[in-house]
């Protein structure tokens, strides 16, 4: 397993990532998640990345039962505030001092941890003054809860005030926290840029765009039962990358996949990998051996051959548009 530092940090971090959005406390039993968080952790992950919200609370405990006993400084844990938790009162959402206080103290509890490496804006929050939020996340850096600080889905100009206020308060904004795959590209515009210049990293998600991907989906055929398609927690972000025209376009990847010795997975993964803004890719994993073979795609070199030959299958079947970003963070509270 390789590892990246993580912004303009000294934090090195598994360039795979285990993430646990959906899955723990969700569609998969504690017995079962914690024997793959074990597998992962086997096979030299040794980053882990979770929220509040997920579950509502519940995931963050899994992953606290299941790191429980391992050596906690061989350990990178990222959790996240933002979305709303507990009986999502007008306060249990947001990014207010209020809400940022109590969701780092319930976060470190569920995790059973006194600190967390990465604790992360889940969106920007348009009713709070970003002031307020950086200073909060600059006195839960001083009070030792948290090593760094990132943002997830954030725009380039958010990204730019955000690291300012960060800069003044004595404090590290080192990552984001985007959507990205081969299908799903709108960072690589403006928010890639920025970040590079402000010395952020990413960590991706859905780096296999929810399981499309893998090929698994068929052009003009039913969903398989089972899949994140039919998840209705997953199916909301597949909506786009369901239809015909995409589908096909993935079909094309296969014969590339098989000629680098790739499976279709292990492509999707190598592939955000080669973007060397990015520090990690986010996987999930329903069962230990899954993550067998995602792990492979650790180190693998595609040529420039290969990246144009992936941009010509692919075609018009990829989106970019940077504008696709800003609509990610609501622009009132959840609650």
């Amino acid at each position: 397993m390789n590892h990246r530092f993580l912004g303009n940090s000294g934090l090195k971090i598994s360039e795979i990532t285990f993430g646990n959005w959906v899955t723990h406390a969700s569609q998969v039993d504690d017995d079962e998640a914690i024997a793959t968080v074990h597998a992962a952790l086997d096979l030299g992950i040794t980053t882990f990345d979770t929220a509040d919200t997920y579950a509502n609370t519940a995931a963050e405990v899994v992953l606290g039962r299941a790191i429980a006993g391992h050596r906690r400084e061989s350990l990178e844990i990222f959790t996240k505030v933002y979305f709303p938790t507990g009986p999502k009162g007008p306060n249990d959402t947001g990014l207010s001092r209020k809400h940022i206080f109590e969701s780092i103290d319930g976060s470190l509890r569920r995790l059973g941890t006194d600190y967390v490496e990465l604790y992360q804006a889940h969106r920007y929050d348009h009713e709070t003054p970003l002031e307020e939020t950086m200073q909060a996340f600059a006195d839960v850096v001083r009070q030792g809860k948290a090593l760094y600080i990132g943002v997830s889905e954030w725009t380039a100009e958010q990204l730019r005030e955000g690291h300012a206020l960060a800069t003044r308060l004595g404090f590290q904004l080192i990552s984001n926290q985007p959507q990205y795959s081969m299908l799903w590209r709108v960072i690589e515009g403006r928010v890639v840029p920025a970040s590079e210049e402000l010395g952020i990293s990413q960590i991706v998600w859905s780096p296999m765009a929810q399981g499309v991907l893998s090929g698994k989906y068929l052009p003009g055929q039913p969903v398989p039962a089972g899949s994140r398609a039919t998840d209705e927690n997953g199916s909301s972000f597949m909506t786009g990358f369901l239809r015909d025209e995409v589908l096909e376009a993935v079909q094309r990847l296969k014969p590339f996949a098989a000629e680098a010795g790739l499976t279709m997975p292990q492509l999707a993964i190598a592939w955000v990998l080669q973007n060397p803004n990015v520090a990690a890719a986010l996987v999930g994993a329903s069962r230990p051996e899954q993550l067998a073979d995602t792990v492979k795609a650790s180190g693998v070199v595609l040529d420039a051959g290969a990246m144009a030959a992936i941009d010509d299958a692919l075609g018009d079947a990829v989106f970019a548009d940077p504008a696709h970003t800003e609509e990610l963070s609501p622009k009132r509270r959840l609650v």
